[in-house]
């Protein structure tokens, strides 16, 4: 599948620094493959990354969709601040997200999804940086060659899962007792 990358430039990194609270890991991807126009497909997901220039539009425009689901449904489960989409899956519209409270010392931090269109949000862990994360799609495209591009069915999600599992296991074991790739 074609994939465009950019490179964003250091004044945006600087202001997505500032409102977002962007990791330097996440801030340096940016500048050397901002995602202009990336999709990843595999049998179970495709996920789809945002680029540099729509992520403050994406937490705002997220933000009143939940504000708005809240109001109706009555929720208590709110977005947290500290949660950054920087990703959507293209099958559900479920949201990719960084936990960017929960930075360590080499400047990268967790990336967690969870369903959307619920009463709250409940995170599930899909790497155990964003680093991580990247692998984890990287590896998901290679064990997916050979597999029919456009007509996955549930068969071909099972034997993938089962393939994919020991080689998440062997980069990032938390995600993949954590399950959602498997």
């Amino acid at each position: 599948m074609p994939a465009k990358f950019g490179a964003a430039e250091s004044v945006r990194l600087s202001e997505l620094k500032e409102l977002l609270s962007l990791p330097r890991r996440y801030r340096e991807f940016l500048g050397a493959a901002d995602p202009v126009d990336v999709e990843t497909r595999t049998p179970s997901e495709r996920v789809r990354l945002i680029p540099a220039e729509r992520l403050v539009d994406e937490q705002v425009g997220f933000a009143l969709n939940d504000a708005r689901r809240r109001i109706t449904q009555q929720s208590t489960g709110g977005w947290l601040p500290s949660w950054v989409i920087i990703g959507h899956s293209s099958l559900l519209g479920d949201p990719y997200f960084l936990d960017v409270s929960a930075a360590d010392a080499e400047g990268d931090c967790p990336v967690y999804t969870a369903m959307s269109g619920t009463d709250s949000w409940k995170p599930r862990l899909c790497a155990s940086s964003f680093a991580m994360f990247v692998r984890i799609l990287a590896v998901g495209m290679v064990v997916a060659e050979g597999f029919a591009e456009d007509s996955f069915d549930m068969d071909d999600e099972e034997v993938f899962r089962e393939a994919l599992g020991p080689k998440i296991r062997e980069h990032d074991p938390a995600a993949l007792k954590a399950g959602h790739w498997t």
